[in-house]
């Protein structure tokens, strides 16, 4: 894949279902200084995915899974990955197949079944998936510019409904709150894309240019999450963003142009249908691919279907309301966000600089 490609791809994944979720936390804990806590967790996350690329560009050709053989051992390397995919396909794509129902169900189409809505979805993501990673690639290319667009759209339409008293006073209750509404923001937003190292590197044309092309593409992910945040906070406020199940929605029917143009956030729902379907996508093509290559299967394309239908039980076994889901999402998805992309990868760079020191010390004649 080119540098282009990956970049586009990582930025519409990086939006993903936080475009519907974050403002609502964030704004709860951080109240008006939301939009704060949002660019110091752009700045955290960043410097995540510069680490996650640093570890990377030490095994260039090798998969996460490879490194973690690679530096753990055989049995221990595969012990360990196995448990974080089993463990990351439990709890990530059935949550975004979760949210992506419920939205459905709640705001648009609220006498469908979220089953109904969830396996038509899954169907549509299990076709991408088995088509694999450049034609999901060429989509999220042809995609791009609609996203871009409706973005564009949203931030101009709502710019008369500013309200900049909404974001005052300033630190009113000191940065303290600001620390776990960025942390939220980098879990949600960018400790994902570990999912990305789990098929990439052996896909990049050049190992360099497509490391930062993930980090491009997740700045600027990053930072339409950023502005949707702000946004939430300067026309809604803090009080009816942290109250609101999905905030950017509740922005999107502000929109009001001369009592002429109005009730158009269905239109604008197009925006989180095509993040959510690459988020879905590529957690599936990922997990798919990390599976195969575990159990040295030749192709990644048998396994798909059973995955993929699997994790439509999953978003409504592992969710079975709304309340348990905002529950889960502080007190279940940031503890195990932090272990698996945060400690697991400071453990692998751990051995890798231990192994290092070792061979400089007794290096081979």
């Amino acid at each position: 894949m080119s540098a282009r490609q990956i970049t586009i791809m990582t930025t519409l994944f990086t939006v993903g279902s936080a475009i519907l979720i974050i403002p609502s936390g964030m704004a709860a804990t951080a109240r008006q200084d939301a939009w704060i806590a949002a660019l110091v967790g752009l700045v955290c996350g960043l410097l995540l995915i510069a680490f996650y690329n640093a570890i990377s560009l030490w095994y260039p050709q090798l998969t996460l899974i490879g490194i973690m053989e690679k530096l753990l051992g055989k049995w221990l390397g595969k012990t360990v990955a196995i448990l974080f995919v089993a463990t990351w396909f439990v709890i990530t794509p059935g949550a975004t197949l979760y949210y992506l129902g419920n939205f459905m169900t709640t705001q648009i189409m609220p006498e469908t079944p979220i089953k109904a809505i969830n396996i038509l979805f899954i169907l549509v993501v299990i076709m991408g998936v088995r088509l694999g990673i450049e034609v999901i690639a060429r989509a999220a290319e042809l995609l791009f510019p609609v996203v871009i667009l409706l973005f564009t759209a949203l931030l101009l339409l709502v710019l008369s409904q500013l309200k900049p008293d909404n974001a005052l006073p300033v630190l009113e209750s000191g940065v303290r709150p600001i620390w776990p509404a960025a942390l939220s923001y980098v879990c949600t937003v960018f400790l994902p894309q570990l999912s990305l190292f789990l098929f990439l590197p052996p896909s990049m044309n050049q190992a360099r240019e497509g490391r930062k092309a993930v980090l491009i593409g997740s700045a600027i992910g990053g930072t339409i999450i950023a502005v949707i945040v702000a946004l939430s906070i300067l026309v809604l406020g803090p009080e009816i963003t942290g109250r609101s199940l999905y905030p950017s929605y509740a922005l999107a029917k502000k929109i009001n142009i001369g009592d002429f143009l109005q009730r158009i956030e269905s239109f604008m729902a197009v925006l989180w249908m095509i993040t959510l379907y690459f988020r879905v996508t590529l957690y599936l093509y990922a997990i798919s691919s990390a599976t195969s290559e575990l159990f040295g299967l030749k192709n990644y394309r048998p396994v798909v279907l059973p995955l993929g239908l699997i994790a439509v039980v999953l978003s409504i076994v592992n969710f079975p309301n709304a309340s348990f889901h905002q529950t889960w999402d502080t007190k279940t998805w940031i503890p195990y966000a932090l272990t698996a992309g945060v400690f697991l990868p400071l453990l692998l760079s751990g051995v890798h600089l231990i192994r290092k020191g070792k061979e400089s010390r007794n290096p081979k004649n």
